[in-house]
């Protein structure tokens, strides 16, 4: 027997999966690199949507996830809590449903979230026009 576990959400889906996607853009945006949005709906139990980024310095990584937590109010998306190791080489926003992520390369590199969550769907998030495809 097969077992699915079920998105929690009460949410709008569609809302859910657009912030998710407007996130990486924001992240993309604020100079952030390798952004990966991954659909794990039916792989977690605890949230929706993994947003993954890589940045290049402290400052710049808390800027940019502020950024997100900005645009997730205006969304009507708040942030539950936000989190940052000693030396702020991982930071991370909890908005519930969509959980971002944001990394210095060797501790993302350490951590590996993409593995951990490989069965995950990639969301594309590029806008049009844009050159490569989502989550490259």
């Amino acid at each position: 027997m097969e077992h699915q576990t079920r998105s929690r959400s009460t949410g709008d889906a569609e809302k859910t999966r657009a912030f998710a996607v407007e996130a990486a853009r924001t992240l993309h945006d604020d100079k952030c690199e390798h952004v990966v949005v991954l659909d794990v709906r039916e792989l977690s139990q605890v949230t929706d949507y993994l947003v993954i980024a890589s940045g290049t310095s402290d400052r710049q990584m808390r800027s940019a996830l502020h950024h997100v937590r900005e645009l997730g109010e205006e969304m009507g998306i708040p942030s539950v809590r936000s989190s940052a190791d000693q030396r702020a080489t991982w930071v991370l926003a909890d908005f519930v449903d969509v959980v971002c992520h944001v990394f210095e390369p060797n501790t993302r590199a350490h951590y590996d979230l993409e593995m951990l969550w490989g069965d995950a769907d990639r969301v594309p998030w590029k806008r049009d026009g844009e050159n490569g495809r989502g989550g490259a």
